[in-house]
């Protein structure tokens, strides 16, 4: 599969060098070209429009130049074009435990100290109770409640569980705003962290009125050790420099892509290794337990505004329990390991495992953004 989409209308966000800042790219029969304009200085201007994919069709622009040219410059090299994060003035916001079927059987071998026999007999019982497949639960559904009371009488009851079974998502602030970093970059690894590993997901384009406009690749990389000790620690697992990619590009929703292109959407990870080691994992969103409109509508409405629209995180069926290294201990990343993300009509992300203190600082902010496009007459 290409590592960009062949068809469909996509837009993004590139490093410009002659202007210093950033432009908003569309990829048209393979060259790359620059639509910044004062009408859509910004992607954010563009998901805010009535038909966005429309206007980026049809928005007049300047050739950059040839998208495998483009694709090889490295990203952070600020003499060359390369590409950035689709995203810029929204919110960055993550859904966690959204596969409720896979975070269940998680939960029962773990309780099962890795025996299979004794998962089996459990898995037998709760499975006894609630009359179903475990593949088959609908988070907040009465179906969901008897799994919650199964659980229960296991002893298997946790706060995780809580949001991968009730009613309500966890909803996180996965990056700030213009932190993210796109395909091609360095994703960081916060020192203090022994067990991590990435995390595939969907990565939707929220407009502020709770439209979805558009769809992208996400890497949440995710500090298993950190956010293990305490739930509190979350932000400090999820949140850290370089520690969000997204991309390569956000495909808009028209003609040849649309939501149930995403409810559908079957999302390969590789990871390769300096050392040789290769890790092959795999998230269906066909298994999801919450529907992508019922996390949107949880995550933006009267309850909490969002004026500048928001990419939203949808979680992973994904689970990193392949060994790497120590039999029974499972994977976790090393320096130097490539991830990539891949999914039909979305592209592939690619990105590099470096410490969070080694990749490059985030120093282009809102208030830089402002004050480009002002001096290049956009706002």
């Amino acid at each position: 599969m290409n590592e960009f989409p062949e068809t469909g209308t996509l837009v993004g966000r590139v490093w410009l060098p002659a202007e210093n800042g950033p432009g908003v790219v569309t990829l048209r029969n393979g060259v790359l070209t620059d639509i910044t304009s004062k009408a859509a200085p910004t992607v954010r201007d563009i998901c805010e429009m009535d038909d966005p994919a429309g206007y980026v069709q049809g928005a007049a622009g300047r050739e950059l130049g040839s998208l495998e040219e483009i694709a090889r410059n490295g990203a952070g090299d600020l003499s060359k074009v390369h590409f950035l994060a689709p995203c810029d003035l929204q919110a960055v916001k993550a859904c966690g435990v959204t596969f409720a079927s896979s975070m269940v059987e998680r939960v029962i071998e773990e309780q099962a100290a890795g025996d299979p026999q004794k998962a089996e007999g459990i898995r037998g019982r709760v499975g006894a109770l609630i009359g179903q497949s475990l593949r088959n639960i609908r988070a907040g559904s009465p179906e969901a409640q008897k799994v919650k009371e199964a659980l229960i009488a296991e002893g298997l009851w946790s706060q995780y569980l809580e949001v991968g079974i009730g009613p309500d998502a966890e909803v996180f602030s996965k990056a700030q705003v213009l932190s993210s970093v796109g395909h091609g970059s360095e994703v960081g690894l916060h020192p203090v962290s022994n067990w991590n590993n990435p995390e595939p997901e969907v990565v939707l384009a929220v407009s502020s009125k709770g439209r979805i406009v558009g769809a992208s690749l996400g890497n949440d990389v995710n500090l298993r050790d950190v956010e293990g000790r305490s739930a509190l620690l979350l932000s400090k697992a999820k949140d850290n420099n370089a520690s969000c990619a997204i991309g390569p590009m956000i495909r808009l929703f028209d003609e040849t892509y649309s939501l149930d292109d995403v409810r559908n959407a079957e999302l390969d990870l590789t990871v390769t290794g300096e050392d040789g080691f290769v890790l092959k994992g795999h998230s269906s969103m066909r298994e999801i337990s919450r529907d992508p409109e019922d996390l949107v509508r949880q995550t933006v409405g009267r309850h909490h505004q969002y004026p500048d629209g928001l990419v939203l995180f949808l979680g992973t069926l994904f689970a990193p329990t392949q060994d790497r290294d120590v039999p029974g201990e499972g994977f976790t990343h090393k320096l130097g390991d490539v991830v990539e993300i891949t999914a039909p009509g979305l592209g592939t992300l690619r990105n590099t495992v470096r410490l969070s203190t080694d990749c490059a600082e985030w120093t282009f902010g809102v208030s830089h953004l402002m004050r480009n496009l002002a001096a290049r007459g956009l706002i």
